[in-house]
């Protein structure tokens, strides 16, 4: 690491915040050195707004039908090679069950844009959830709706959202989705759900293909415009039946880069540990939260569904990612120094809409 990089470096852990150019130049000069650095001041500062508990979220990944065709995703409409499925609601809520059983306090219903699961259906399950679960939180990950339907499942009890703007370039996002799917209304999206009250996250793919260290920039300026309270990242894993199917994925080293660059820009926003970077490393998780991560994902759809929702190959579908080796995974987290947490794990400085009566 140069004396020049090495300023930058010092500066952002300093200050919280670069110019895109110096951004940039952290980008293009990842050398192992500069991880380390930033990687043990991202912890630091992760320690200081949530301590060393890394929060749990119960993924239930309910429907893979998707009326969208973005181009790197496996469950795109025009991929015939995936087997489709849809979880009824007595399935979801058993999941739901099974999650509170292992501790989870956040179930994460997350799927494709399904058209027949339509807001009108979404709602009322998200207030059933509420009502069974009154000290659990429940986040959406539906994709792109109207301003009704967010204020609908809002009004329900969902008091997060998550909704990954991918890239930040319009003409990077229209190389990676097809004309219809507009970048504006991406971004429109997300600004509606912050302006109703969601704790909302956001975040982008790594090493997507046509990304350049530039793209990257503009996605942490976006960011610091919206300053969502969630922020997703992971490789890009290409999936063999996408028109991106063969395109080279991205890496651990710069992702890791990421996460320690997004925990300084952002020192309140929670920020997982995603499946992706455990799919490109075994140790990947861990890694993550050594870089600044706190929040883990296990998933907690039914066995018989995990590998049909593959929004890219060879996705973890067993292991520490599973609900069911939680014990596993709290030991993974205690051998790097975390304490797996029982407890909704709202984002610092935003209390929870719901108290249990």
């Amino acid at each position: 690491m140069n004396e020049k990089i090495q300023a930058i470096a010092m500066r952002l852990i300093a200050e919280h915040d670069l110019p895109p150019q110096d951004l940039q130049a952290l980008l293009e000069n990842n050398s192992p050195q500069l991880r380390r650095t930033l990687a043990e001041a991202a912890q630091e500062l992760c320690r200081v707004y949530y301590g060393d508990e890394v929060y749990m979220r119960g993924l239930i990944e309910f429907t893979n039908e998707c009326r969208s065709d973005c181009y790197y995703c496996g469950i795109r409409r025009g991929n015939g090679a995936v087997r489709r499925y849809r979880l009824g609601e007595e399935e979801i809520l058993g999941c739901c069950r099974r999650g509170y059983d292992w501790g989870f306090r956040t179930f994460v219903l997350q799927g494709g844009e399904d058209p027949q699961y339509p807001p009108e259906r979404i709602a009322p399950l998200v207030a059933c959830i509420r009502r069974e679960f009154p000290d659990c939180a429940v986040t959406l990950s539906v994709g792109e709706c109207s301003d009704d339907a967010y204020r609908m499942f809002f009004d329900a009890g969902a008091e997060r959202y998550l909704l990954r703007h991918e890239t930040a370039c319009d003409g990077h996002y229209r190389m990676l989705h097809p004309l219809r799917q507009r970048p504006e209304n991406r971004k429109r999206c997300l600004r509606t759900l912050k302006r109703l009250g969601y704790q909302v996250g956001s975040g982008f793919m790594v090493g997507s293909p046509g990304q350049s260290s530039a793209h990257l920039a503009a996605d942490f300026q976006f960011m610091k415009e919206l300053q969502p309270q969630m922020i997703g990242i992971g490789p890009f894993i290409p999936q063999r039946d996408t028109p991106f199917g063969h395109a080279p994925a991205g890496t651990l080293e710069l992702t890791l880069l990421c996460l320690s660059l997004l925990r300084l820009f952002f020192p309140k926003a929670l920020i997982p540990a995603t499946t992706a970077l455990g799919t490109i490393a075994a140790d990947g998780r861990e890694l993550g939260i050594l870089a600044g991560a706190n929040v883990v994902m296990p998933n907690l759809s039914p066995q018989a569904v995990r590998r049909d929702y593959a929004l890219y190959d060879h996705k973890l579908c067993a292991g520490d990612e599973a609900a069911e080796c939680r014990d596993s995974l709290a030991l993974r987290m205690k051998n790097v120094g975390r304490r797996l947490a029982v407890s909704r794990g709202d984002a610092y400085g935003f209390p929870p809409r719901y108290k249990k009566s």
